[in-house]
């Protein structure tokens, strides 16, 4: 049997688990020994940091372990959904004067050491997932508890701060993801199987945004040697294109999503209506991204002025002279050029990168390049379609090496993203936490997101033939709703048994490209081995 000591240890070590660490074993000891309850070890300690030279924040990251470890030990799980946008009963806030302490109650690794500074910590237990959050509360978080607390639109808060509603509502979506507030069901779902998805994160089957990836226009500056569509459609009308806005806010109500809308082309600045389609979106409440070319500082002062971008993303293909062969002369040079500019005016900037045999050994090093002059680089593997269908994709044999360079990069280099689905089966051998996979839910084709061509005609995904209907005689919710929507959300039977289904499903339009049925047949890259 073990003896008082032992038992105390133990307990006092699993309830102060960064604490514990930070102490060496015999003043450890001696603090604990005393302590009837864990309830009063934060104060004790605090008492004693001066006596035994202890590092000073102790006391105050104590205060936020015992927090969260209540929250584990009774299983608070708040109510998931509510009919009304509502605080999370189990938040809790803290007034520290050391900055920097919720990084080891989050378990992020990479956060920053301690520095002495008075920081508001927020901490909670998410309503879905249940996992015990904490980060420093910000003012956009204090903005979305006093729209809950008060019950305040969108609306009336962007009247009376004089800010665009699109932004309060994607800050509340930020807070819903986050799980600091609840509020209705998104009507955007994925079922969860709990023999095949235990130990998943139930928050990757809920989204609570849908994206309209919306092909204004077919012209284009460029003429890659990969561009997936050149064919030319017949336009809609001003009058048809407003309309699919209004159709947008209707299925996004339906659903109790917010709505972003990615304007692509072609080039969509492009479009002869583009900066009133864009006003037209921002009137709606829609986020907006744009997936384009370098555009000019008049061009992207204009649009930030009607409402300001969610992101702006561009293309390279790998180094200079690789890129310039594939975009055409000059192109590296004027997008590293861009980059600096968005990121003067404030611009999320992404950069997106389409994998081939050619460039697969230029992508860490372009990162390098790239490293601080960007939000986030990306790729995505060559589909063989359209002009794509003349270049070589990268070697399967050597994609896995690839991709466990790749995720070595990421902790490295700030500007590198995870994307590519298959990235999950290196965190998974690497017993990592997952992430959401392509779209945040794995392959989102049909799923949360949709892709509208110039002429009204909508595609589960872009990057290869997978047709759904057209807005020229259907609604976006009927669409949603059709049988062969139904079709891709699914994905490759030979998925569906898999554990990593819910962030994975791989590329349908990889395996589209490489003749394979993509309701049956598995990603061709896929390595994984369960």
């Amino acid at each position: 049997m073990q003896n008082r000591k032992q038992v105390n240890y133990q307990l006092f070590s699993k309830a102060y688990p960064n604490s514990s660490k930070l102490i060496p074993e015999g003043k450890w000891m001696e603090l604990i020994d005393p302590v009837k309850s864990i309830e009063f070890f934060p104060d004790i300690l605090i008492a004693k940091t001066a006596e035994l030279q202890l590092k000073e924040y102790l006391g105050e990251l104590a205060r936020l372990e015992l927090f969260a470890y209540n929250l584990k030990k009774d299983n608070v799980k708040p109510e998931q959904y509510t009919e009304k946008l509502s605080i999370n009963p189990s938040v809790q806030f803290f007034k520290n004067t050391w900055k920097n302490l919720s990084h080891q109650i989050d378990g992020n690794a990479l956060g920053a050491e301690p520095e002495k500074g008075a920081e508001s910590v927020i901490m909670w237990s998410h309503p879905i997932s249940g996992i015990v959050r904490a980060k420093p509360a910000t003012d956009e978080d204090l903005l979305v508890l006093k729209m809950a607390l008060e019950e305040l639109s969108s609306r009336e808060v962007a009247q009376q701060g004089d800010i665009h509603i699109a932004a309060v509502e994607a800050a509340v979506v930020r807070a819903l993801n986050d799980g600091i507030v609840t509020g209705p069901e998104s009507r955007i779902k994925r079922n969860f199987n709990p023999d095949r998805d235990a130990g998943i994160d139930r928050s990757f089957f809920s989204a609570r945004i849908f994206s309209l990836q919306w092909h204004i226009t077919q012209t284009c500056d460029l003429h890659c040697r990969h561009c997936y569509d050149r064919s030319q459609y017949q336009p809609l009308s001003l009058q048809q294109e407003l309309s699919v806005l209004d159709d947008f806010a209707e299925f996004c109500t339906s659903r109790n999503v917010h709505g972003q809308v990615t304007f692509t082309g072609g080039n969509p600045l492009l479009h002869p209506d583009f900066e009133k389609l864009y006003r037209e979106a921002a009137e709606r409440g829609f986020t907006i991204a744009i997936l384009g070319n370098p555009a000019s500082r008049e061009e992207i002062e204009r649009l930030n002025a009607i409402q300001p971008l969610a992101f702006y993303q561009v293309s390279l293909e790998g180094l200079e002279e690789h890129n310039d062969f594939m975009r055409g002369g000059g192109h590296f040079k004027r997008v590293l050029t861009f980059l600096d500019l968005l990121r003067e005016l404030n611009v999320y900037s992404m950069v997106m990168l389409t994998l081939t045999k050619a460039n697969m050994d230029q992508v860490l090093p372009l990162a390098e390049i790239l490293r601080n002059r960007l939000d986030l680089f990306t790729f995505n593997r060559l589909s063989l379609i359209g002009e794509g269908a003349n270049l070589v994709t990268a070697d399967p044999e050597k994609f896995p090496a690839f991709l466990k360079a790749y995720s070595e990069a990421v902790d490295s280099n700030p500007c590198l993203g995870v994307k590519d689905n298959l990235l999950n089966i290196i965190y998974h051998e690497q017993k990592m936490p997952l992430f959401g996979g392509c779209t945040g839910y794995g392959c989102g084709a049909a799923f949360n997101f949709m892709a509208v061509l110039a002429d009204g005609t909508v595609h589960a995904c872009r990057k290869f033939p997978s047709p759904l209907g057209s807005l020229l005689d259907q609604s976006i919710s009927e669409i949603y709703n059709s049988a062969a929507a139904n079709r891709y959300r699914d994905g490759a039977g030979e998925c569906r048994k898999c554990r990593l289904n819910s962030v994975c499903r791989g590329c349908l339009a990889v395996s589209y490209s490489h003749g394979l049925d993509i309701f049956t047949e598995k990603d061709p890259y896929c390595f994984f081995e369960d």
